[in-house]
């Protein structure tokens, strides 16, 4: 089953950082032959669009060009493949499923474990000063709130400012006491999120810039001073044909992680010595140089339940995962790779000497070398 990324038959919005449609290419098509010319390409599904008419009047072009039985033959292949997926998973009431067998499979022990193991398995311990991990349970810690900053979402609506504890507390309370003094914790686990900033600034385009600004891996404010002076994109000539070069050199953005440093900071000085340790939800590379020397130890996670990095922390799981990604010396590096070369960034080096590059990652020794490394390694 083909289904196409979010939108594509849709037209562009009116500025680039709407959430519309990406029909890139066919902007002169109507919404009806974008989706024509997607269904004779074989895709299935259309991402994103909840409206009938254009599929229909789609059907009616086929019909007209090779006529009724074969447009309904290729409605009905893609109807099969659909259904299939949608039964095999036990979506809605299936007379060819058998429910004896479904309750066998669904929340099964065995895999339920499975799928734990492998979230313990993705976690990577990135730091580890003086072997300040593992930290037996019944430990008391100190859990500071996240503060997110208003912002633009996904979808490009407002969301405003959030502070609020980044875990739930009570899964935190089953492996150690929970306090809101520092003075009175053991430990603190700063919990943050890597940097992500949007790129693109109604404001800047409004007061005659072209609207786009630096992606940053970083948490503090960052200026573009080595980015390319002429982009490599086109610029924006569907609905902004004035705009012919995307370049961001010397602007200046904020990315919306950029109140953690600030947290950790804070932290480290209110725990007066006491271990700080930062978890880190990765979702792309970071500069880990603003604050690796603050934390004794670091912990990255790419989306896994707290239990599992729990389970990591206080030693009852050693720590077996790797970086699957370089992360960065600095921007400069950043802004210097090239786009379809791999590796070619270079990596942070923390205070002990390890380098935060492709493959790397500790366990309760030290660095891990084993046959994944030997695979994995990257020739320089």
């Amino acid at each position: 089953m083909v289904c196409t990324d979010c939108l594509i038959t849709g037209d562009e919005g009116a500025k680039p950082d709407i959430f519309s449609g990406k029909s890139w290419g066919v902007e002169k098509l109507s919404v009806a032959e974008r989706h024509y010319k997607v269904l004779m390409a074989g895709v299935d599904q259309f991402g994103g669009n909840n409206d009938i008419k254009p599929v229909l009047e789609a059907y009616q072009m086929g019909v007209k060009e090779h006529g009724e039985t074969f447009m309904r033959n290729r409605f009905e292949q893609s109807a099969v493949r659909l259904l299939l997926n949608i039964f095999r998973v036990g979506l809605f009431e299936n007379a060819y499923l058998d429910p004896i067998e479904t309750k066998a499979i669904v929340g099964k022990p065995a895999f339920m474990k499975a799928g734990y193991d492998a979230q313990l398995k993705s976690v990577v311990l990135i730091k580890n000063q003086n072997k300040t991990l593992p930290i037996a349970k019944g430990k008391t810690v100190y859990v500071p709130k996240r503060v997110t900053p208003a912002g633009i979402n996904f979808f490009g609506q407002p969301s405003p400012e959030k502070i609020e504890y980044p875990v739930n507390l009570e899964l935190i309370k089953k492996y150690y006491t929970v306090t809101d003094d520092p003075a009175k914790a053991d430990f603190a686990i700063v919990f943050i999120k890597s940097p992500i900033s949007g790129g693109y600034s109604r404001a800047d385009r409004e007061a005659g810039g072209n609207g786009y600004l630096p992606i940053s891996l970083q948490l503090k404010d960052y200026t573009a001073v080595d980015a390319r002076v002429q982009s490599i994109a086109a610029g924006d000539p569907v609905i902004d044909p004035t705009i012919t070069n995307r370049s961001y050199v010397n602007k200046t953005s904020k990315s919306n992680s950029y109140p953690d440093l600030n947290t950790i900071l804070e932290t480290k000085k209110a725990m007066k010595g006491k271990p700080v340790i930062v978890s880190v939800n990765i979702s792309n590379p970071m500069v880990f140089g603003e604050f690796e020397k603050e934390a004794d130890a670091i912990v990255g996670e790419f989306g896994v339940q707290i239990e599992a990095l729990l389970d990591i922390v206080s030693g009852k799981t050693e720590p077996s995962g790797l970086l699957p990604l370089q992360m960065p010396l600095n921007m400069p590096t950043v802004e210097k790779q090239l786009e379809d070369v791999p590796h070619d960034m270079i990596p942070y080096i923390d205070a002990v000497g390890n380098i935060y590059d492709f493959g790397f990652g500790l366990n309760w020794k030290g660095i891990i070398k084993d046959a994944r490394t030997v695979k994995y390694s990257v020739k320089k």
